[in-house]
């Protein structure tokens, strides 16, 4: 088999191995509000980023010798503010409904991945990936609205009832698409999220410590929950690592796409939140923007 056809089958395989995280991802927001109404927000999320950073330690490592230095500095840097910054934004939520429309903010970030890819220079496409985008961001509002109802007015008086929180999803979105850009140009194929986990943990935890929040009470339930939480995060991350470095970066961000609508329906069931009409439009506008994504980056 010639070097061509082999380097294709690999960055397949890598490719997949993305869509697994993209899969365990739709599980996460639910089960971080959850976690956070048991244990707090800074607590909930220094318990679930330290059964993850240890699992994947367990499973990977903590080697850092061989990882690139930009990589391990700027990469660092941008996955620990970005998981810092989702998790308190969903534990900060005045309510569980209010839990999912940040989740959803959050899912900006696959458009801002193929946007910032192509200013980059990293992937080319055509002037059709800007009305995708636009119409992937609209479809959003609405699974994240459901009734359709939606409204600048309304979603800036929701961002004036809890700016912090907002303001936290907003940056987690950027953020994590800067990452994805990052971790491809300067992973050089290294897997550091362990590391990158341990160290999130410990700032939650220095965070935890210094703030007002009561003291954590154990409780079987919400450990249970941490432990699945904390091993799809350390799962997920993982698997987009290898994903974003060597396989394709369009598809992963385009298959990200439907992560919300995964989420939206996962978080719901877990939450017991009512989803409105409006959730069939949303999904039929990701969808579609997607699709036209797809064929603007081919």
């Amino acid at each position: 088999m010639n070097s061509g056809v082999t380097n294709s089958l690999n960055s397949k395989t890598y490719t997949l191995i993305g869509f697994g995280a993209v899969l365990m991802w739709s599980a996460t927001i639910g089960l971080f509000r959850s976690v956070s109404e048991f244990f707090g927000p800074t607590g909930g999320a220094a318990l679930i980023f330290t059964t993850s950073g240890i699992l994947a330690s367990l499973f990977f490592g903590l080697r850092v010798r061989d990882i690139p230095r930009t990589y391990l500095l700027g990469g660092g840097l941008l996955f620990v503010t970005y998981e810092i910054f989702l998790a308190l934004s969903i534990g900060l939520a005045h309510s569980r409904a209010q839990s999912l429309e940040l989740g959803m903010i959050n899912y900006l970030w696959p458009s801002l991945t193929i946007l910032f890819a192509v200013i980059a220079r990293q992937q080319k496409s055509s002037w059709l990936l800007l009305p995708a985008i636009l119409l992937c961001v609209v479809g959003i509002t609405f699974v994240m609205k459901g009734d359709g109802n939606w409204s600048i007015e309304l979603f800036l008086k929701n961002i004036k009832s809890n700016p912090l929180a907002y303001s936290l999803a907003f940056g987690a979105a950027f953020i994590w698409a800067m990452y994805s850009l990052v971790a491809r140009k300067y992973g050089d194929g290294k897997n550091a999220v362990p590391l990158f986990l341990v160290v999130t943990a410990v700032i939650l935890w220095g965070k935890y410590i210094a703030s007002a929040e009561s003291s954590i009470t154990f409780n079987v339930t919400g450990m249970l929950q941490v432990v699945l939480l904390g091993s799809l995060t350390a799962a997920a991350y993982t698997c987009w690592n290898y994903g974003v470095q060597k396989g394709s970066l369009t598809l992963l961000a385009i298959a990200s796409y439907f992560t919300p609508i995964l989420s939206m329906l996962l978080g719901c069931l877990w939450l017991g939140v009512q989803p409105n009409a409006g959730f069939l439009y949303g999904v039929g506008m990701v969808t579609i923007g997607s699709l036209i994504s797809w064929w603007a980056t081919r």
